[in-house]
Formats: C-alpha cells, sequence, structure tokens
C-alpha cells in the first residue's frame, strides 16, 4: 500500500457520455508522487468498459466490475481494490483541477484527519443557463458546494463536504465499518445523506473534517436535472434518507411523525412568505414535499417495528 501515495476511484453506473472527461482531468494531474485511478463500473449497460479500456494503455488507471447497484456498495468496492491509504472520490460526470490530488494529499499531513473535500462549481449544458427558479439552496442538490477561500474545519455535519469532491483516510473508513450500503444512491432512487453521517461519526471520535478550496471541482449539469419535477424528487428522497439516518442513529420512533409534521407546515408556511420569489418559494415547496417522503419512511418504520413486536 505505501508505494502508492494516493488513490482516485470513480464509481459509475451509465455515464459513458461524460466518464471520459472525468478519467482526463485525473490522468493530467499535475502531482509528483505516485498515484492510482480505479474505475468502478457499477453494473453499467452503456459504453462504460470501452471508455475505459480506451485508456488502460496509461499505468495508472485499473478497471473493476461491481455488479451488485449501489453508490456505497461500489464505493466499498474501489476502497478494497485501491493500494492506498489516502482514497480520494470524483463523480462520474465532474471534472477535477489540476492540483486536485496534491491539494487532497497534503491534506492528510495531518494526522487528525478522516475527511476532507473541496469547493464544487457546476457547468450548465450548452446553451442553457440557471433557471429563475432554482435557488442557491437548490443548486446544492446540484452539486454547488463554496465556503469561501479559506481552509475551514468542519464543526456542523451539514456543512461536510460534497460527495461527488470527497477523500477519506482508510484507516478511518475501516473504523467505521466502510460506507453505509443503506444509505447512498441505488439505480434510480435518490438516498443521500451517507456523507453527513461519515462527518458524524468522524466528530464524535475525535477526528477533523476539511473543506479545502483549491481542491477544486466542476460539476456537469444534466438536461434532465433543470426540470422542476427533479427536484421534488431529490426532496422526497432527501425526506426518506434523513428518516433512515435518524433510525440508523437510534433516534427512530413516534417522534419523527411530529418533527416530520413541524417541518412540513414550517415548508409551507415560508413558501407562502416567499411567493413573490419564484426560486425562494419552490425551494421551500420541495422542503414540505421532502418531509412528506420523511413521514412515509417514518410511518412504515413504526409498522414495521409493530409487526416485529
Amino acid at each position: 500500500m505505501p508505494d502508492t501515495q494516493i488513490s482516485a476511484i470513480i464509481c459509475t453506473h451509465n455515464r459513458d457520455t461524460y466518464l471520459g472527461a472525468a478519467i482526463d482531468s485525473l490522468l493530467r494531474q499535475d502531482f509528483a508522487g505516485d498515484f492510482e485511478i480505479v474505475v468502478v463500473d457499477n453494473g453499467s449497460s452503456d459504453r462504460t468498459r470501452e471508455v475505459v479500456e480506451q485508456r488502460t494503455h496509461n499505468r495508472h488507471l485499473k478497471y473493476v466490475f461491481e455488479p451488485t447497484i449501489g453508490l456505497s456498495v461500489a464505493r466499498n468496492t474501489g476502497a478494497k481494490v485501491a493500494n492506498s491509504d489516502i482514497l480520494a472520490y470524483l463523480d462520474d460526470d465532474a471534472v477535477a483541477c489540476d492540483r486536485w490530488l496534491e491539494v487532497l494529499y497534503f491534506a492528510y499531513n495531518n494526522s487528525k484527519l478522516a475527511i476532507a473535500g473541496g469547493k464544487v462549481t457546476l457547468i450548465w449544458p450548452p446553451g442553457i443557463q440557471q433557471p429563475r427558479w432554482l435557488s442557491p439552496g437548490l443548486a446544492a442538490n446540484l452539486g454547488a458546494y463554496d465556503l469561501g477561500d479559506t481552509t475551514i474545519y468542519i464543526k456542523e455535519p451539514g456543512s461536510t463536504p460534497r460527495g461527488l469532491n470527497y477523500s477519506i483516510r482508510r484507516s478511518f473508513l475501516e473504523e467505521i465499518g466502510g460506507f453505509d450500503i443503506h444509505l447512498g444512491r441505488v439505480g434510480k432512487n435518490l438516498l443521500s445523506n451517507e456523507e453527513l453521517q461519515m462527518t458524524e461519526l468522524a466528530l464524535q471520535r475525535g477526528w477533523q473534517v476539511a473543506y479545502l478550496p483549491e481542491a477544486l471541482v466542476a460539476h456537469n449539469v444534466a438536461p434532465e436535472r433543470l426540470q422542476r419535477s427533479w427536484f421534488l424528487n431529490r426532496g422526497w428522497w432527501q425526506g426518506i434518507s434523513e428518516c433512515y439516518r435518524e433510525q440508523l442513529a437510534g433516534k427512530a420512533g413516534i417522534a419523527q411523525l411530529q418533527r416530520g409534521s413541524e417541518r412540513f407546515v414550517r415548508g409551507l408556511y415560508k413558501a407562502l412568505q416567499y411567493f413573490s420569489d419564484p426560486a425562494e418559494r419552490f425551494d421551500k415547496l420541495v422542503y414540505a414535499y421532502g418531509q412528506i417522503g420523511y413521514l412515509n419512511a417514518a410511518i412504515q418504520g413504526l409498522l414495521s417495528t409493530s409487526n416485529k413486536n
């Protein structure tokens, strides 16, 4: 393991259109040390393998097929295959800046650092600009992440680095048993919150989590994501993810119904407050809709517990 100083991992599922640019951005890294690029093909049925094989003449690149669909499963597979103690995850539709690996690698000279990620900008589809109804808060659902131009040590899990530009120390990942396969995207469902959970665990155990602005990544916005229905669906799954995360943390129970109901009403109230602002109004409606997903998952959890008893 020590010969490879940092491992870049791309987990991909049917994104052959963007994948080549993601790999090429890693092959162009300005990093003097030894690194590797692991592409985890998570059950793709498109040209993913061909895209990788076109570049396998480069000694840094390796390909692995993981048939079990799920982002967390694929991330764990990448970690098992990788040969270094620092694991850097880049999304298959993102492009890393030339110093991405260098900035991440040297950050881990801090022996207390468990997780680090960088700033994320958005690449809009050709001829398309940010819609008027898209708030900065909802733009974060597309991957946008900017905490400023100085290094910040995260104290609140809600500010955790985005999974599309994310690195983790292997020893910490092994300490917590890997990425939780109950969270993270699986096929077309949009389960999330795995990075938030990781940050919570890191802070609870005395580790540090850092935002590194110079570890810059640009994220492609797929045209189909610029529909209101996509954000409503994303909000629904965000609510479900939050419910599952609470259940994993032992916070399940009847109190979830009260929390979800209060947040639902709050979201509708704020949508009315911002009625004249299309972006903020839609933002609050997505939040309220997400609470329906949260409540639905909470009720299913209570019914499941009742049936077991």
